[in-house]
């Protein structure tokens, strides 16, 4: 089961503790992808946009930043600006996702023309490392790429120039995951990231 926001299961003393802790080094922070009505936004914690923007009144997905504890993410608020610069953030929370290792393995089920990455708490975020979306290009000998990270934990990788066959297949996989919630993973976009070069260059949204 997917970590949760610390707060439903833990006394003000216990969170606090667990924040002293975060504070002090104890614990790493991680980029974490969420969906644009996630409770966080309005409870004030850090977000960047990764899919449209608070301006336009478009946003789908937004990278929110939390320490990740044994049981909990501790999700960080604009008052930890008050301590820790903004800029520092960011370059500690995607080092640490950098140094996060995670595999792709060729789907049988898509008769190895599709990868998976999936299991490990920041499988998905890891669509933020070029790095590892470059290992995805290579071995699927494409320059352009699907990528499915429906929800948390679960990333598919397939080449953009799959045949319609293969395309339609990782469809199905997609909305499968997207709909199944019986592992507890968080949601995180019923769409399909475009990846060229390893970095995000669009997205295609889904029906519901």
């Amino acid at each position: 089961m997917s970590k949760t926001i610390v707060g439903k299961d833990k006394s003000e003393e216990e969170i606090a503790k667990l924040a002293e802790q975060a504070e002090s080094g104890d614990y790493k922070i991680y980029p974490i992808l969420k969906p644009a009505n996630w409770v966080g936004i309005k409870a004030g914690a850090l977000k960047s946009n990764l899919i449209g923007s608070d301006e336009d009144g478009d946003l789908e997905v937004v990278v929110g930043y939390g320490y990740d504890t044994p049981d909990n993410f501790i999700f960080l608020t604009k008052r930890d600006l008050e301590k820790k610069d903004g800029q520092e953030i960011l370059k500690e929370a995607f080092a640490n996702l950098e140094n996060y290792e995670t595999e792709f393995e060729f789907c049988e089920a898509l008769e190895n023309k599709s990868l998976a990455s999936s299991g490990t708490d920041f499988a998905s975020e890891r669509i933020l490392s070029v790095n590892h979306m470059l290992k995805a290009h290579k071995m699927l000998e494409a320059e352009e790429l699907l990528v499915s990270i429906p929800r948390r934990t679960c990333m598919m990788v397939i080449s953009k120039d799959a045949d319609k066959r293969l395309i339609n297949a990782f469809l199905y996989l997609h909305k499968h995951t997207w709909e199944d919630d019986s592992f507890g993973n968080a949601p995180i976009a019923n769409m399909l990231f475009v990846v060229k070069e390893g970095s995000i260059v669009g997205h295609v949204p889904l029906e519901e």
